[in-house]
């Protein structure tokens, strides 16, 4: 495969849009896709805030399995190619759909998690958000003021969380460099997020092992994983 190197330097604002295809390469389960977590659990049951409001502790349990499955998987050289790259451009972004924080314990800061984090909890009735590192189950399940923790996480018919999205449009639409990695094109509004880049005039590239929804939008396409495209695309 021919692949033109990118230099960086030629860039004011790089974003890395990484979707379900990123994290699967370090062998996170996926979620929608082929052999993915809801073709084995049904997600009105797990994954939604009558779920929750049902059974809070079986909706606990499952995203217990979801830590320890993630903490079983590592980050990849696609993870640390943008983390070296943050680490010597000023202005490198990653959105992400993933929950699984794999980018953080890559290295990487600057992180926009459009659908929030397997390692954070919040209390709705208190009306805070917290990290919860701990490497294993939920450290606390209820609040000390009595009400049940969630993972703050964006379920099925959740509303993404405004400020996120805020940041992310801004991020996307600021952006002279836009790089997709492993994204269907199919989840909205994340899904617009090509197009926005594209109308701005960012470079938009896609780097996917299957052709997504939107590919005919990017000025590149490259077939095949991000732990091998991205250090050629980047000559690291």
């Amino acid at each position: 495969m021919n692949i033109k190197t990118i230099d960086i330097n030629k860039f004011k604002r790089i974003v890395f849009f990484t979707g379900a295809g990123m994290s699967a390469e370090s062998g996170v389960p996926t979620y929608r896709g082929e052999g993915g977590v809801w073709h084995e659990y049904n997600w009105r049951e797990y994954a939604c805030q009558e779920a929750w409001e049902t059974d809070p502790e079986k909706v606990f349990d499952f995203h217990d399995l979801r830590r320890e499955e993630a903490l079983k998987c590592f980050p990849h050289k696609g993870h640390e190619v943008i983390t070296a790259i943050q680490e010597v451009h000023a202005n490198v972004l990653v959105v992400t759909q993933n929950i699984d924080g794999m980018h953080q314990r890559a290295g990487s800061n600057n992180v926009i998690e459009l659908h929030g984090s397997i390692w954070r909890v919040r209390c709705d009735r208190e009306g805070w958000v917290k990290d919860d590192l701990n490497h294993g189950p939920f450290e606390k399940r209820k609040c000390d003021c009595g009400a049940c923790l969630r993972p703050d996480i964006i379920w099925f018919s959740d509303m993404l969380d405004p400020n996120t999205v805020q940041q992310a449009d801004a991020a996307v639409s600021q952006c002279d460099l836009f790089i997709s990695i492993g994204t269907s094109g199919v989840v909205w509004p994340a899904a617009g997020y090509p197009q926005l880049a594209k109308s701005t005039g960012a470079l938009c590239i896609e780097l996917n092992p299957q052709p997504s929804e939107q590919s005919l939008i990017y000025d590149r396409v490259y077939k095949g994983k991000a732990g091998e495209l991205l250090p050629q695309l980047f000559n690291m």
